[in-house]
């Protein structure tokens, strides 16, 4: 017989049977997924589902309107722990890059591309922008969220900021990797707001993603080193006629105005001066207070009719410490105790060494024979409500020109104090009193000012500080002194009236950083969604 018909004629074997071990009372395995479901005899029946009949006129157990109710109350019980418990854990630390919230430089564009790897060059960068922002006058919140906003930007996410009065100190430390510490000390402070503006928007451009860290370097030198907006005689003048307009402002003639003029030109001769000889600024504002008062009781004791305490209240107004005294409230509201008392205490001592300077005259001048003063006299404007309008224009745009403000800045400076005191006129006219009307005049400024300045792309410290000058109580302050210095009779009066200018200048401050405050909702368009945007 031939092979291939053996080959046919030969049974198959019987396909291979796989079995399968159950532990006992154990359920069936399901089948997977895929061609093999089963290894179950195909030809086993498995029994039909039954259903159970529901009479006619009676409704399921198990309907959708029994389940609704049990699934509407899991969401409400849901939505209730999520109000209560937030969507992290209340005890989680917050991220550093979250203190820029409200900020100018909210939702920065991080680099993708990770930390780089020389991340000192970039706290060396924003060492460089901190120190330059405190030299020109800076809040510390300000300067702690510029710094916080750059390195983010340039990918160091994990840093650690801690400023005091004078120093600045990062430490940059991720993991697994050596963390690096590095400070840097303030020990010198000018008047530039013009460098602080040009700062602020390098910062801006930063977050925005259109500068390298060598072209932020370089923008930094350029501004460090480029002359200020306005030349020193410009200054000089400037205060000058900032004096004489605030006196017209507060109640003098023109006779006034003048020596008010000639007064400060020789004030702000003497500061320079004994700034080259390097004397200390508490004995520079002593002397310039001296030389501002001894000058308006000499004029009055030779019979020019003028009177002292209008002279010596437009005269001090320039070396009261506006921006120390606002930057000190604004870093004691936002945190930052240390900082707040160091300014703070420069303040005050800036303020007693201008007392001191005026006490001294005036004791000097009661030693040479001179009349005492009537200072309880009401004064007021002795012309037009529209010339007084003027003067105080030109005040505030000659206390620009002495700050070193932007050019762009100063018609809009001049315009919200314009509008500042005109609220002040409104709310006295209200009868809110002589502590709270300046309170709600510096409140409207400095929310007006966020608004503006942020627009403009600089911080609102540039247009407040010099908007509010012409609120402080110079002429209490010289009333006071002289309560205090001549005569026992007047000295309680002169106490109770140093304490009210005290409190006075301390609502002015406050008011210029409830008002910042209060300018926050208008102004998250300026900061952050144009950036959001652009990532979209």
């Amino acid at each position: 017989m031939p092979t291939a018909a053996l080959r046919s004629t030969r049974p198959k074997p019987p396909p291979p049977t796989t079995s399968v071990v159950r532990p006992t009372g154990s359920k069936p395995l399901r089948p997977q997924t895929g061609r093999l479901r089963t290894t179950a005899d195909p030809r086993e029946k498995r029994p039909a589902r039954t259903r159970k009949s529901v009479p006619p006129g009676t409704a399921p157990l198990e309907s959708s309107a029994a389940v609704r109710p049990d699934r509407s109350s899991a969401a409400a019980r849901r939505m209730l722990r999520r109000l209560v418990q937030g969507e992290e854990p209340p005890t989680q630390a917050m991220s550093i890059v979250e203190r820029l919230a409200g900020s100018p430089y909210a939702n920065p564009l991080v680099r993708s591309g990770g930390p780089d790897a020389n991340a000192r060059k970039t706290l060396d960068l924003a060492l460089g922008m901190a120190e330059t922002m405190f030299r020109y006058g800076a809040g510390a919140l300000e300067v702690e969220t510029a710094i916080i906003a750059v390195t983010a930007a340039f990918g160091l996410e994990s840093i650690e900021v801690d400023i005091t009065n004078q120093s600045v100190l990062l430490n940059y430390s991720p993991k697994d990797q050596t963390p690096i510490t590095v400070m840097r000390v303030v020990r010198s402070w000018t008047n530039n707001y013009a460098g602080l503006g040009l700062v602020h928007q390098l910062v801006t451009d930063i977050i925005d993603g259109g500068l390298s860290r060598a072209e932020a370097a370089n923008r930094l030198n350029e501004i460090t080193q480029q002359p200020k907006p306005f030349p020193r005689w410009a200054v000089t003048a400037s205060a000058g006629v900032f004096s004489a307009a605030i006196v017209g402002f507060i109640g003098g003639g023109p006779l006034a105005s003048l020596v008010g003029f000639a007064g400060t030109v020789m004030v702000s001769l003497l500061q320079r001066v004994l700034g080259r000889w390097r004397v200390p600024d508490f004995f520079t504002t002593a002397a310039s207070g001296f030389v501002v008062t001894a000058m308006a009781m000499v004029f009055w004791s030779m019979e020019v009719p003028i009177s002292p305490g209008i002279v010596v209240a437009g005269g001090i107004l320039l070396m009261l410490p506006t921006g120390r005294l606002v930057s000190a409230v604004q870093d004691a509201i936002n945190g930052f105790p240390v900082t707040a008392s160091g300014r703070f205490l420069s303040a005050f001592l800036t303020f007693g060494a201008l007392v001191a300077g005026i006490a001294v005259a005036l004791v000097l001048g009661a030693l040479t024979g001179m009349g005492r003063l009537n200072v309880t006299d009401v004064v007021a404007s002795q012309y037009p409500f529209a010339v007084t309008l003027l003067l105080l224009a030109i005040a505030l745009g000659t206390i620009c020109i002495v700050e070193q403000s932007p050019r762009r800045l100063v018609l809009p400076t001049v315009l919200i104090g314009v509008a500042g005191f005109l609220v002040y006129q409104a709310a006295e006219a209200g009868g809110m009193g002589p502590r709270l009307t300046p309170a709600v005049a510096a409140v409207f400024i400095g929310m007006v000012a966020r608004i503006v300045a942020l627009r403009m792309g600089a911080p609102q410290l540039i247009v407040a500080v010099p908007a509010i000058l012409f609120l402080f109580p110079g002429l209490a302050i010289f009333r006071s002194m002289y309560g205090l210095s001549i005569g026992t009779d007047e000295m309680y009066q002169g106490a109770v009236g140093l304490f009210d200018a005290l409190t006075v200048i301390l609502a002015i401050s406050g008011g210029v950083v409830l008002g910042d405050n209060l300018g926050r909702p208008f102004t998250g368009n300026l900061n952050g969604n144009d950036r959001r945007n652009r990532r979209r």
